[in-house]
């Protein structure tokens, strides 16, 4: 019932390692799995077809850029926009300045996010339908009939 999810995280397969003492300039895109330890100047992208790419940043990594990636697994320091399509996974020592977009957030104490928390649905929340006419103003008198009063 509660705590059963139907779904279980299940990290991927990390092909992809920048380590300690390695600083990249420029966009990276990958599939699968990228974990950080350096340090990466530029956007970091995964294939849209691949929705179980993940990103690890360690908290010895940092990426200034913007991330745009399915999973997100932060520990270290992202200065850019982070938007994951599915999961994002904030640890203790996780900082992002930028606005973090998500479909499901998983924050833990002591981590910062200095910038907007957007939730992303699947869908577009319907919108208002305006018909360009003007509505009439209702105001409920002392015995709690309606009355309609006519725009002037």
């Amino acid at each position: 019932m509660f705590g059963k999810s139907k779904k279980k995280f299940r990290s991927p397969r990390i092909t992809t390692v920048i380590g300690t003492g390695t600083e990249i300039k420029g966009d990276i895109t990958f599939s699968h799995g990228l974990h950080v330890d350096g340090v990466i100047k530029g956007d970091v992208l995964s294939d849209p077809q691949d929705q179980t790419a993940t990103l690890t940043l360690s908290e010895l990594g940092t990426i200034d850029g913007n991330v745009r990636v399915g999973n997100v697994m932060l520990n270290g320091t992202v200065v850019g926009d982070v938007i994951a399509s599915n999961r994002v996974e904030l640890a203790p020592k996780a900082r992002i300045t930028g606005t973090l977009t998500y479909a499901m957030l998983e924050m833990a104490m002591g981590a910062e996010v200095n910038g907007k928390l957007i939730h992303a649905t699947e869908q577009e929340p319907p919108q208002l339908q305006y018909d360009g006419k003007q509505q009439q103003d209702e105001a409920v008198v002392s015995d709690g009939e309606k009355v309609i009063t006519p725009e002037g």
